[in-house]
């Protein structure tokens, strides 16, 4: 029964990276110019047109695979935040993380005054998801951290990162403010490959590492006082995960700006999809993450054309009611 359960579930994930893959197919033949299927394919493995392979590899494709990791960063993030706190309305926000980057980010491109390259974006995403984390952690710890402490203190973190990132974007020149403000919307337009370079690392890194640590999370996720009874160094491992979420989160909103809902939305689907142990839910959300964003910012960059509206938008349209059912669900069993 156990075997036939586990082959159910593979079969699931390998749909749900079949899925991932047409999508892909198709995000790399749609645009403003039409690329047929088989032309995107002879392209892939260097046999097709020249035009064809110039829009693949140095337009499209650098946009599609950041727009898969990214996506996949998130939802990796939000699984462990849910798994962390017990709660499925997380998010990699819960301790300010995406607010921090974001103020960051946005306090980068004021001050700097365009002075500094924006390769440093990432760098810059990283040190604020970092500071907004760690504080979160520092004043939620009373004798060891709880997850309730952490997502009371990370509401409030992520409010005054919030005010900050406002104050940024009315004190700034105007036309910095306007880059600001298309990147805080949430968008892969313009990636790179060196982008992709930056990113790859960390969302391999990080998710192998969650995936290794999955036993760890589901003991965590049961409880403290079971985790301590089981031989789990609480703190260690709930710090860990913490870290792991944060380097995710931060590192893809430095790449992608105010992606949101993803992180909330993807790990939900996942736990609907598959089972709850957190190992075969981190990879299911990670594959719904990435297919999630890269549906969004194919939308964006097709059906409005000539404009290239932000990906951001559409995870927001669709995240929004999502949160407002889960809320309802949540009330309903309380």
């Amino acid at each position: 029964m156990a075997r036939s359960s586990k082959r159910f579930i593979s079969l699931k994930i390998s749909a749900l990276a079949l899925l991932l893959f047409v999508a892909l197919i198709l995000s790399i033949g749609l645009g403003s110019l039409h690329v047929p299927v088989l032309d995107v394919i002879k392209a892939l493995v260097r046999m097709g047109e020249a035009k064809y392979q110039l829009i693949l590899f140095e337009l499209r494709l650098p946009r599609i695979t950041a727009a898969i990791l990214v996506g996949a960063a998130m939802a990796i993030s939000g699984t462990i935040m849910q798994a962390l706190v017990r709660n499925p309305l997380a998010s990699p926000d819960l301790m300010g993380t995406t607010s921090g980057a974001t103020a960051a980010v946005v306090a980068f491109i004021t001050i700097m005054n365009g002075q500094i390259s924006v390769a440093w974006l990432p760098l810059a995403a990283l040190v604020g998801g970092c500071a907004a984390s760690a504080l979160t952690y520092m004043l939620a710890w009373k004798d060891g951290s709880s997850p309730l402490r952490i997502a009371m203190i990370g509401v409030s973190i992520s409010a005054a990162f919030g005010a900050l990132t406002i104050y940024f974007t009315i004190a700034g020149p105007t036309y910095l403010v306007s880059q600001a403000l298309g990147w805080m919307a949430g968008t892969v337009y313009g990636t790179s490959w060196n982008h992709v370079i930056v990113l790859a690392p960390w969302v391999i890194l990080c998710g192998l590492i969650a995936l290794f640590q999955s036993r760890t999370l589901n003991i965590l996720e049961v409880g403290d006082q079971i985790a301590t009874g089981v031989g789990v160094s609480v703190e260690r491992k709930r710090f860990l995960f913490i870290a792991l979420s944060v380097i995710l989160a931060s590192s893809a909103v430095g790449i992608a700006g105010g992606i949101s809902f993803v992180g909330l939305m993807a790990p939900h689907i996942a736990r609907k999809i598959v089972a709850n142990n957190n190992g075969v839910v981190l990879v299911a959300s990670a594959i719904i993450g990435a297919l999630l964003l890269l549906l969004a910012d194919l939308i964006g960059r097709t059906v409005f054309v000539p404009m290239d509206i932000p990906a951001g938008i559409f995870t927001a349209i669709l995240g929004a009611p999502f949160f407002v059912y889960l809320m309802y669900r949540q009330g309903k069993r309380g």
